[in-house]
């Protein structure tokens, strides 16, 4: 696999996502939005957040993609974690999971959250059910005012509850 450096080792790797990268990176997730397994996002979307994401790489071809999203001095969100079907089950998204991760304790974050149908797959990895509120009382006002869907998502809001039936909030503290 790969490290988060983008090293390579054996044919997987992991590397900072760049513009041309975005139509693969639509197209992994294309199939999981239709599903709403995965939010549905516009290409400037992609685009915008771009510096957010890594790639998994497989002889020159975008095989998993995956981001790291910012919502507070110690706080994270793993988002658009998606790997081709013929890569799932081979280690590439343990290996994007390991680079977010390795970015988000270089950004100094210490907890990182997910909303996923993959409770199995994040719990491998760490992650554990949130059960109530994750934040303190002032944190929960300061994010209150994000505009932000995984922000709301993460505070558990009503208004975002018909789209997030079925997930599971998980946290990892790093």
């Amino acid at each position: 696999m790969s490290s988060a450096s983008g090293e390579e080792s054996a044919h997987v790797v992991v590397r900072r996502a760049v513009t041309s990268d975005v139509r693969a990176i639509r197209e992994l997730v294309r199939p999981l939005a239709e599903r709403r397994v995965l939010v549905a996002k516009d290409a400037v979307a992609y685009f915008e957040s771009l510096q957010q994401f890594r790639v998994a790489v497989v002889d020159d071809v975008v095989v998993g993609c995956g981001a790291l999203h910012v919502m507070w001095e110690d706080l994270a969100e793993v988002r658009t974690l998606a790997v081709s079907p013929e890569h799932l089950g081979h280690g590439v998204g343990s290996v994007l999971l390991a680079a977010l991760l390795d970015d988000a304790r270089d950004l100094g974050i210490g907890r990182v959250f997910c909303l996923t149908f993959e409770t199995a797959f994040f719990g491998r990895h760490g992650f554990e059910v949130i059960e109530g509120r994750a934040v303190d009382p002032e944190v929960y006002a300061e994010l209150l005012r994000s505009y932000d869907e995984g922000v709301a998502e993460f505070l558990d809001l009503e208004r975002v509850k018909p789209n997030t039936l079925g997930n599971t909030r998980m946290l990892r503290t790093l």
